[in-house]
C-alpha cells in the first residue's frame, strides 16, 4: 500500500464511518477498486485508521468527555448520620452520577469487546468476503427505508439508563458482520430503545470511542506480536500516520454534516445508498467481475 492509496482508503474511512452506510464495506471496496495487494498489514489498517475517525468525536464533543458532573462524592452533611454500608452506597451512587456518561459507554461496550474477542478470526475471514458486504448493504439499506416509520422519537427526551446503554451495546455486535455499518446497528438500535434521531446518532458516536479504541488497541498488538507483521507495521508507520489524519480531518466534517442532515430528513437516502451500492456489486459479481479480496 502506498501514500496515495492510503490517503484515498482513509477519505472513504472518515467519510463513511460513522454514516449508516458501512466504512469497512466501503474501505474493502475501495482496496480492491485501488488495486491494494492485500496482506496483514492491509487487514489492520483497515482497522487502526478508525482511531483518527474516534479522535475527530473526542474532538467536537470534548465537553461531553472532559467535562465531568458537577456532583460531590463526598459531602460530610450527609455522611455524618450515616452508617458504615450507607455511607459506601452514598458514595457509589454519586461517584457513577459524576461519572455516568463513561460509565454508559461502558457498559454499551461490554457485549462488543466479549463477542469481538470471542469471534476475532470469523471476523477476519468475513472481511475478505465483498459477497458478503454486499448482501448486508442491501439488507441494512431496506432496514433504513422503515426506521423512521418504526421508531418515529423525534421530539422525545429518553434519558439512556444502564439498560438501554446495554442493549444498544448488543445490536453494535451486530455490525461485526461487515456490510451491517456499526454506525447503523447502534443508530437503530438507540432508536429502538426510544432516543430521538439526533440523540441516536450521537450515542453512536460516543459508543465508537471506546469501542473502536479497543478494536485498534487488539489490532496493533497481533502485529506487534508477530516479528513478519510487526516489519510490515514498522515499514509502513508513515502510511498509518497519515492515514489516521486524513481519517482525523474527514471525519469531523462528515459527522458535521450527519447531524444536521439526519436530524432534518431521516435515514431513507442513505437506505436507497445501500441498496444502490449492494446491487451494484452483486451485479458485477453476477457478470464475472471479481471483487473479491483475496
Amino acid at each position: 500500500m502506498d501514500i496515495f492509496q492510503a490517503i484515498i482508503i482513509a477519505i472513504v474511512e472518515g467519510l463513511t464511518e460513522f454514516l449508516p452506510v458501512s466504512s469497512t464495506g466501503h474501505m474493502i471496496i475501495a482496496e480492491k477498486v485501488l488495486g491494494v495487494v492485500p496482506n496483514d498489514f492491509v487487514k489492520a489498517f483497515t482497522i487502526i485508521i478508525q482511531f483518527g475517525a474516534i479522535l475527530s468525536v473526542v474532538c467536537l464533543y470534548y465537553k461531553r468527555f472532559f467535562v465531568m458532573n458537577p456532583v460531590k462524592i463526598m459531602d460530610k452533611s450527609a455522611l455524618g448520620t450515616t452508617t458504615g454500608m450507607q455511607r459506601i452506597t452514598i458514595v457509589m451512587k454519586r461517584f457513577l452520577q459524576k461519572y455516568d456518561f463513561y460509565w454508559k459507554l461502558l457498559v454499551g461496550f461490554i457485549p462488543a469487546a466479549v463477542f469481538g474477542l470471542a469471534f476475532s478470526d470469523i471476523i477476519d475471514e468475513l472481511l475478505e468476503s465483498v459477497n458478503v458486504v454486499a448482501i448486508m448493504l442491501i439488507l441494512g439499506g431496506v432496514l433504513m427505508l422503515f426506521v423512521d416509520k418504526w421508531f418515529a422519537n423525534k421530539d422525545k427526551e429518553v434519558k439512556i439508563t444502564d439498560p438501554k446503554a446495554f442493549k444498544i451495546g448488543l445490536y453494535q455486535c451486530i455490525a461485526m458482520i461487515p456490510g451491517v455499518s456499526r454506525s447503523m446497528a447502534t443508530i437503530v438500535g438507540g432508536m429502538q430503545q426510544g432516543l430521538s434521531r439526533k440523540a441516536a446518532a450521537e450515542f453512536s458516536f460516543f459508543l465508537a470511542v471506546p469501542t473502536m479504541f479497543a478494536a485498534t488497541a487488539y489490532k496493533m498488538l497481533k502485529l506487534l506480536m508477530n516479528e513478519e507483521s510487526r516489519g510490515l507495521l514498522m515499514s509502513n508507520l508513515d502510511v498509518l500516520l497519515i492515514g489516521n489524519i486524513v481519517a482525523f480531518v474527514v471525519a469531523i466534517l462528515a459527522i458535521k454534516f450527519f447531524i444536521n442532515y439526519v436530524t432534518k430528513y431521516g435515514f431513507k437516502a442513505f437506505g436507497y445508498y445501500r441498496i444502490i451500492v449492494g446491487a451494484v456489486i452483486l451485479v458485477l459479481a453476477f457478470c464475472g467481475v471479481s471483487l473479491q479480496i483475496s
